[in-house]
């Protein structure tokens, strides 16, 4: 081949290369979809708060590897095809885990170490289980417990310390009533604590008296009981230890993933302390500290950051104004209706209020006020009105229970932004004895929920355990009825303050999670927000309010984890017990 001809076909060839069709060349290989970090939880009839007061719902989501939420994802989206690990839901109902805004962590544990009275129905019934309670555990030092009502008793007055002591063999005994403002004693805890006629009433408190005398008859009420409880022998860190353990097991299997703990002692913040250095605290605790001593013990200079990856935080202060409806100690603007003699039993004054709370304040930890009768809630509103006036901000003033509101002062609470820190369950179980309390013309401003959110209140709701059981769906079944586990009354007590369910179910979520300046990481279902939620038997926005009330959570998760499983506590319920 000359060379001519040899250049003539390489010319031929590259042409022939050049015309050829893009697609008859080799084609490159797509590139994987690149993994993602994380579990996603797919194929669930979701949930959550939409931030705006509405429910969104939603199919699955992403939890990132640090235990928050990644992504939500809705019908139709597009889901990562390749993750660490992969969750099918199976269809179950997902919703945020329930947040607690008024609860006593450290007495919830231990009111289930010692004698609970709460289930009892008659004075005869509690002296019968308290008379069993004492042979049971002969070496306790005193005889302990909880719960008790004289109003579920039908009563009509206090027991005494001579029908305590009938049951209790000598051994000193102090129980407390179920709202905690009143305890019970029997002669021997009044010897050991030095009571006697000449005792006089401390400010704040009252000693009841055998009729005619001035002889302790054995109930102590609010400022009174430290007279008491004072002399009881004190927890060992130990036993601090172990009701906390009891407490967070009670809120797991509740739902409850994060609670606001009112009333938070030092001894009570190393319990917490001690638990979550060893990997034992599973719930998130906000506290607020019992007083300004404990205040500044616990948080110094001011209030803590967020603790073990949002496990524990100390927010600011709890005081108490006045007592409770049932021992008469709520402080009332007129006097009881079945006690002329009383408006109640305040425990400092307009001016003490306003200086706890003003130091409080210039340290920037945030004020709770224990208040229930409506002279009590006017007060506590007069002090914010002049507080405000000095400390500007983000202040988010709570008010815990609100049960009684002159209707005057509701609107009030829109003034200034204030927190209604509430519990429905108090309504259900209340509302007879605030009948006889107030008589039928005060109860306008009575649990008034819905009336406090028109006004601009944030409404935040939780349990006052141990005084009610926290039951987050119980709660919500009432705020949808105002209605009793009995269907009672027929369409509701005072009907008006009825809520809508996504009121309710934002007053446990999200409205609890702005109370404890906690907002932006609990109480939704949402990108960024810590992974706290549930799985239950039943959907809120769709079931009965009867359906609501016995929901079963399921699971409990906190931080992406699982922390509680039914099949985990029923698997252990069912294993049978090893031989001797």
């Amino acid at each position: 081949m000359t060379p001519g001809t040899r250049a003539a076909l390489a010319a031929a060839l590259a042409c022939s290369l050049a015309a050829t069709p893009a697609l008859a060349r080799k084609k490159k290989a797509p590139e994987a979809e690149p993994p993602v970090a994380g579990t996603l939880i797919d194929n669930v009839d979701g949930l959550t708060p939409d931030g705006k007061g509405g429910i969104e719902h939603f199919t699955g989501f992403l939890i990132t590897p640090d235990g928050h939420i990644g992504q939500v994802y809705h019908s139709g989206d597009k889901r990562p095809q390749r993750v660490d690990y992969k969750l099918d839901g199976q269809g179950r109902v997902v919703v945020p885990g329930m947040i607690d805004a008024h609860g006593h962590v450290m007495p919830t544990g231990f009111a289930k170490m010692t004698l609970d009275l709460s289930a009892t129905r008659s004075l005869d019934e509690a002296l019968s289980r308290i008379a069993a309670w004492t042979a049971a555990h002969p070496d306790a030092p005193w005889i302990l417990g909880t719960g008790w009502n004289q109003m579920l008793w039908g009563l009509g007055r206090m027991p005494t310390a001579a029908e305590l002591d009938a049951v209790t063999g000598g051994k000193p005994a102090w129980l407390t009533r179920v709202d905690g403002h009143a305890g019970w004693a029997n002669s021997a805890a009044l010897e050991a604590a030095g009571i006697t006629a000449a005792t006089p009433d401390p400010a704040g408190g009252e000693i009841l008296r055998v009729t005619g005398g001035r002889k302790p008859a054995g109930v102590f009420i609010d400022a009174a009981t430290a007279l008491v409880g004072d002399k009881v022998p004190k927890p060992r860190p130990e036993d601090r230890d172990t009701a906390l353990g009891e407490a967070q097991l009670a809120f797991l299997a509740q739902g409850v993933t994060a609670i606001a703990d009112m009333g938070t002692s030092i001894e009570d913040w190393q319990a917490f302390r001690r638990a979550a250095d060893l990997g034992h605290l599973r719930i998130r605790i906000v506290a607020y500290a019992a007083g300004i001593d404990n205040m500044r013990l616990i948080g110094g200079p001011g209030p803590t950051p967020w603790l073990y990856q949002d496990r524990l935080k100390m927010n600011g202060l709890k005081l108490f104004l006045d007592g409770a409806l049932g021992s008469r100690g709520a402080w009332l603007k007129q006097p009881y209706a079945d006690d002329a003699k009383t408006t109640g039993l305040p425990q400092m004054n307009r001016t003490q209020l306003g200086n706890l709370m003003s130091r409080a304040a210039i340290d920037n930890f945030q004020v709770a006020v224990h208040a229930i009768g409506d002279k009590a809630n006017a007060t506590v509103l007069d002090a914010i009105d002049e507080l405000s006036e000095t400390y500007k901000g983000d202040r988010r003033w709570r008010i815990e229970h609100a049960q009684i509101v002159d209707p005057a002062d509701i609107a009030r609470f829109g003034e200034h932004g204030v927190i209604a820190s509430m519990q429905p369950q108090h309504e259900a179980s209340d509302r007879l004895m605030a009948e006889a309390r107030l008589g039928p013309d005060r109860l306008a401003g009575a649990y008034a929920w819905k009336s406090l959110a028109a006004a601009g209140a944030t409404l935040a709701f939780g349990s006052d355990t141990p005084v009610e059981p926290a039951l987050p769906f119980e709660g919500i079944a009432v705020a949808i009825t105002r209605q009793g586990d009995d269907g009672q009354p027929f369409l509701g007590w005072q009907p008006q303050e009825i809520l809508s369910r996504e009121a309710a179910i934002n007053a446990y979520t999200t409205g609890a999670a702005y109370a404890m300046f906690a907002e932006d990481k609990l109480g939704r279902i949402a990108k960024g927000y810590d992974a706290d939620f549930l799985f239950v038997d039943a959907d809120p926005m769709l079931a009965t309010p009867e359906q609501i009330r016995k929901t079963k959570v399921l699971e409990t998760w906190i931080g992406g984890q699982r922390a509680w499983a039914a099949q985990d506590e029923n698997a252990k319920e069912e294993k049978p017990s090893e031989a001797p």
